[in-house]
């Protein structure tokens, strides 16, 4: 592939991701985290936070997916599979974890997440088409599934998601010479079979909700690799510094708990 892209890449973000950007977005996940730890719905919460810091959809965008309860992020700690166990069989989300690989390789803009997944803003919407990086998010992938000796890797795309043919193609071909299966399996509602399942590489919150045990494949591969890349960190949004109302005065009537 000759052409270069930049996947999850938007013009704005050096400006709504940097400086005192970046500061009003953290205070803004303050508030917004305060909130559901009250028990009030993402949806509502998040277009509350967002009104009230005028920000923008790409910034609201970032607050819901990086930002999660102490309930919720204490009970994905908890399902965690901290080290993979030799000849283990993983269940891969498979766009969900190329595609913030691929924007990762991009110089794109990424997410610590508050449960300390990596999570992108690429936000494809059903439509997606191999890239000039994918072949080498699919080798990452394939190195690190290697090196924890796993003995099968079960890829799973979503059948509606436009090339979703071509990526499995891509997959099995990338990874044919590793030494564990791969299997790739196109099928409809990816997160329904998913959720049912252990050692799910993913960093969806819904499957690691329902899921039985999840694998942060994806941050161990982008931490381990060279170089700098765009990102902002959630995690610095302590518990402590939830507890506290932050500058809403009397909205609180605009929500649905």
């Amino acid at each position: 592939m000759s052409t270069t892209v930049k996947r999850g890449y938007s013009p704005n973000d050096q400006k709504e991701f940097s400086g005192e950007s970046v500061d009003k977005l953290l205070k803004a996940g303050r508030d917004l985290q305060y909130l559901l730890n009250q028990g009030y719905h993402i949806k509502g919460a998040s277009t509350f936070v967002g009104n009230h810091y005028l920000l923008s959809e790409r910034q609201r965008l970032a607050l819901v997916r990086a930002v999660s309860s102490n309930e919720n992020i204490r009970m994905r700690e908890g399902k965690e599979v901290k080290s993979i166990p030799r000849g283990s069989v993983v269940n891969i989300d498979g766009f969900n974890t190329i595609i913030t690989l691929e924007v990762e390789l991009s110089g794109s803009l990424l997410l610590r997440s508050m449960d300390g997944t990596i999570r992108d803003l690429a936000a494809l919407r059903g439509t997606y088409r191999v890239i000039d990086k994918t072949d080498s998010a699919i080798m990452l992938m394939g190195q690190a599934l290697e090196k924890s000796r796993v003995a099968k890797a079960i890829f799973y795309l979503d059948a509606p998601v436009s090339n979703s043919g071509r990526l499995k193609q891509r997959i099995i071909e990338i990874l044919h010479p590793f030494p564990f299966e791969t299997e790739v399996e196109v099928i409809h509602n990816v997160d329904a079979v998913l959720e049912k399942l252990d050692n799910v590489i993913t960093s969806d919150a819904i499957i690691l909700d329902k899921c039985v045990s999840w694998i942060n494949l994806g941050a161990k591969i982008i931490g381990e690799m060279e170089g700098e890349y765009p990102c902002i960190d959630f995690r610095r949004l302590t518990e402590k510094s939830c507890t506290k109302w932050q500058n809403f005065g009397s909205g609180l009537s605009g929500l649905e708990n």
